[in-house]
């Protein structure tokens, strides 16, 4: 077992512990959950509106070279600088050289998963940029060092009371347990930075191919100032991202602030063309988009795995995971935590070390009713523990499997194993704490059913007359 299975591990089971935080994101979660439904329900046809996403992404997947190139074609007719990246040290790259040119100190970014997957903040620090997130959530996490707990909801493992005692350790602020208070200190502190940088980078939830913009959404207008106000504006968006026509737009926009925060739509709704015209009051005078690929055109060519690129990052698969609720975000030590994650990071960063995400799963299919783009994610789940049963699996596992085969394919073989099976029983106090991890173990959290010598098939035999 690799050091990240064993962390997993011992976290899940820290974490299972923990009930006051397991009551923080299920009262969190629960109140989404019945907004969700009340949304969902304003929808003429939720189902219809799945499919019509699905189809949609599936054409845009199909034709991914032929809308990149496209949306390329467009943006750079209006001054836009285009990148690609092949690699996330590619986009590290890419951001640095950007950040020299302008002889910049200080970039101001909104929420961007892409960016954690490229571990770019820690890149530009090492080099001695300041980074500063300023999406509310993502400026709490970030304040305590430590990666967002979720994809949609970066600090939504914390109280009131712990992000008051984080402003007034780390901002000076006075103590309060008014959320409204706690926003507005944020905001004053964020306020200067935006006017101070010198770059302002963004995501992005969607990239038009036939008209060339960029759409990115959001609550709270940082995105918005991140876009406007730093004279250089850069983009990092993967290249599934990308969608065919601009009317397809009305459709994913409501049903990612449905699915995402459980909203009609979210509050700005912006789409980016390019650096501002000379007419404009505002906006960046220079505008670059980076086009990630970090694995993903390898998967876009896999018949099986591709489907997992439809994923519009709305964070509805871990809503509704009975594993994810009760481990956390931060269990998973990984970009992408719940369901999603446990189908992409194997997939994008290795099979080898990331596993043990695979197993992390009930089977429930919760994730797939739920996903507003239709991934049957516990499907793609099983194909991952099928391909490590064959490849990964060590040979005493193997032979056990091979074992059981045979004990479960012949008659004479069960029957025998049902007379001697209360003996292994025994026996199993011995090989709990040796051969096995004690805190993997089935009886670690739960005692065994006794087994008897005589089975109700036994039973019935002899008292059916």
């Amino acid at each position: 077992m690799n050091n990240l299975a064993k962390k997993f591990h011992q976290d899940a089971a820290h974490m299972a512990e923990n009930v006051a935080l397991r009551n923080v994101i299920a009262t969190g979660l629960g109140k989404y959950a019945e907004g969700r439904d009340k949304k969902i329900a304003d929808f003429q046809d939720w189902q219809k509106a799945r499919e019509t996403a699905s189809q949609i992404k599936r054409e845009s997947l199909n034709n991914l070279p032929q809308n990149i190139q496209q949306l390329t074609e467009k943006l750079t007719s209006r001054g836009t600088h285009i990148h690609f990246a092949a690699t996330g040290s590619d986009v590290c790259r890419i951001v640095l050289n950007i950040l020299r040119q302008k002889k910049a100190k200080l970039m101001i970014k909104s929420k961007s998963m892409t960016s954690e997957e490229v571990h770019l903040n820690k890149a530009l620090e090492k080099e001695g940029f300041k980074v500063v997130e300023s999406d509310l959530g993502e400026f709490i996490v970030q304040l305590r060092q430590e990666p967002p707990y979720h994809i949609v909801f970066p600090a939504m493992h914390l109280t009131r009371y712990q992000i008051s005692d984080l402003f007034h350790d780390k901002l000076n602020s006075q103590p309060t347990e008014n959320p409204e208070t706690l926003t507005m200190i944020a905001r004053q502190n964020l306020r200067s930075q935006y006017i101070q940088a010198d770059v302002g980078f963004t995501g992005a939830n969607f990239a038009v191919a036939d008209t060339g913009m960029i759409s990115v959404t959001e609550n709270e207008g940082n995105s918005r100032l991140c876009g406007s106000l730093p004279k250089t504006m850069i983009t990092l968006i993967g290249i599934e991202k990308v969608i065919p026509r601009l009317e397809d737009l009305p459709l994913f926009l409501p049903m990612l602030a449905t699915v995402g925060a459980a909203q009609n739509l979210t509050a700005y709704n912006t789409l980016y063309s390019g650096p501002k015209r000379p007419e404009e009051p505002d906006g960046p005078e220079e505008y670059h988009v980076i086009l990630l690929d970090n694995g993903r055109s390898r998967l876009q060519k896999d018949p099986v795995y591709r489907e997992v690129l439809k994923c519009m990052r709305c964070g509805s698969c871990l809503n509704v995971c009975p594993i994810y609720k009760s481990v956390g975000g931060h269990t998973y030590n990984a970009t992408y935590s719940g369901p999603i994650g446990s189908v992409l990071m194997p997939k994008l960063f290795g099979m080898a070390a990331y596993k043990h995400l695979s197993f992390a799963c009930s089977l429930c299919c919760a994730c797939r009713d739920a996903c507003p783009v239709k991934i049957d994610l516990s499907h793609l789940l099983l194909k991952n523990r099928e391909t490590l049963s064959s490849q990964f699996a060590p040979k005493y596992e193997k032979l056990a499997f091979k074992g059981m085969s045979a004990l479960f394919n012949h008659p004479l073989f069960w029957s025998l194993g049902k007379k001697l099976a209360w003996i292994g029983q025994k026996l199993h106090p011995l090989i709990e704490g040796s051969a096995i991890d004690p805190a993997q173990c089935w009886t670690a959290t739960r005692k065994a059913p006794k087994l008897v010598w005589h089975s109700f098939k036994d039973l019935w035999k002899k008292y059916k007359s």
